[in-house]
């Protein structure tokens, strides 16, 4: 069966999902966390990426991710995988491959969707059960966006950046819209977007997708999401 395409586009934000193999674990200890951290900030200063949210669970990452270049995004995962996948193995005593295959991706609507998927994004610990709060999860972004902490990682997105010219007021504008759950339709649509590796966004995005890249992307569900 052929590998389904995973479509990039400059600028447009990547929602990335990695999974560990037959979902077993990807970090044991909080140095773990740290050495990814690490190898993700080299990644991105080397491949002029921006990362705009991520969070690292047990045994997968979410990165919300843009590059002006096509390939960037791609090569940033790969060396990041290059350098971690060897430091598990070895430390923990595993061979072969760290993941479940090849990394999911799906792009996304700025105007509609970014700061919903910076959300589910971060709220993932919460949905797992291992954290009451979001500011209670130490390997997540949303200290740096919500909390306005210092981040090597983060780069604001312009969508994110239009809550405020105040980064204190920016991450407290932010910070309220975690008061309201994120609707049932907001979490299906970003899940199938990344399951598919279909846009996520309006009809207008995805047709001007379809034109700027000359080929069908994909069906998912699609619409503006509903104010949550």
């Amino acid at each position: 069966m052929p590998r389904k395409p995973r479509f990039f586009l400059p600028d447009v934000p990547n929602h990335v999902v990695q999974r560990g193999r037959n979902r077993d674990p990807i970090f044991f200890e909080s140095a773990d966390y740290y050495f990814y951290l690490d190898k993700l900030r080299e990644a991105l200063d080397k491949y002029e990426v921006a990362l705009h949210a991520y969070v690292l669970m047990t045994n997968h990452v979410h990165l919300l991710l843009s590059s002006p270049t096509v390939n960037a995004i791609s090569q940033l995962m790969q060396f990041v995988g290059r350098h971690y996948v060897p430091y598990v193995n070895k430390k923990y005593g595993f061979s072969g491959s760290l993941w479940e295959g090849r990394f999911k991706s799906s792009l996304i609507e700025s105007e509609c969707y970014l700061l919903a998927c910076m959300r589910y994004i971060e709220l993932n610990p919460v949905r797992a059960k291992m954290v009451y709060a979001p500011q209670d999860y130490v390997f997540s972004s949303y200290h740096a966006n919500a909390l306005s902490g210092p981040s090597l990682l983060i780069t604001p997105h312009p969508e994110f950046t239009k809550l405020s010219d105040n980064p204190l007021v920016r991450g407290q504008c932010y910070a309220a819209f975690f008061n309201q759950a994120l609707s049932d339709d907001i979490l299906d649509n970003i899940r199938r977007g990344t399951a598919s590796g279909t846009p996520v966004g309006a009809e207008y995005f995805k047709a001007k997708i379809e034109s700027t890249l000359g080929r069908k992307v994909g069906q998912t569900h699609r619409g503006r999401p509903r104010k949550s």
